[in-house]
């Protein structure tokens, strides 16, 4: 069990939801995070990904890939649902639930200051870097 509320105070927090691990978009994202991450470090900043995949999943994926980013498990859709990231879509002919890549930039206060919806996966690590950066003063979002 993990709570933001932790962090409250004391970082900021990047909570990026991704639809499923291993996939080709997924892994992109995940390693350009894990590749990043030392930069959000120095801004007082964590990283956690978050998908409906369970622990062991997540484990796979991280060990496969060599990520470093803490993925969490969203079995349940409890915090997908919170931040209203799951939409219905149709796939082979059926509604089907899916999660939306999204990207929440939470400051140390606990507020969401920007979120990012739809998002592709190549470049967004970088995307939400400037934008954090504009949450420590060091420079302005593009």
């Amino acid at each position: 069990m993990m709570s933001l509320s932790s962090y409250r105070g004391k970082k900021n927090v990047v909570l990026y939801f991704y639809p499923k691990d291993g996939t080709p978009g997924c892994t992109i994202q995940a390693i350009d995070f894990s590749d990043r991450e030392k930069e959000f470090q120095r801004l007082d900043t964590v990283i956690f990904g978050v998908s409906r995949d369970d622990v062991l999943s997540h484990a796979a994926f991280r060990d496969e890939h060599g990520l470093t980013v803490q993925l969490l498990a969203d079995t349940e859709e409890e915090v997908c649902k919170m931040y209203d990231v799951l939409a219905e879509k149709s796939y082979e002919g059926r509604n089907k639930t899916m999660v939306r890549r999204s990207t929440f930039v939470i400051d140390k206060k606990g507020f969401v200051r920007h979120i990012l919806s739809e998002v592709n996966p190549r470049n967004h690590a970088d995307e939400v870097l400037k934008v954090v950066k504009t949450l420590n003063g060091n420079g302005p979002a593009n």
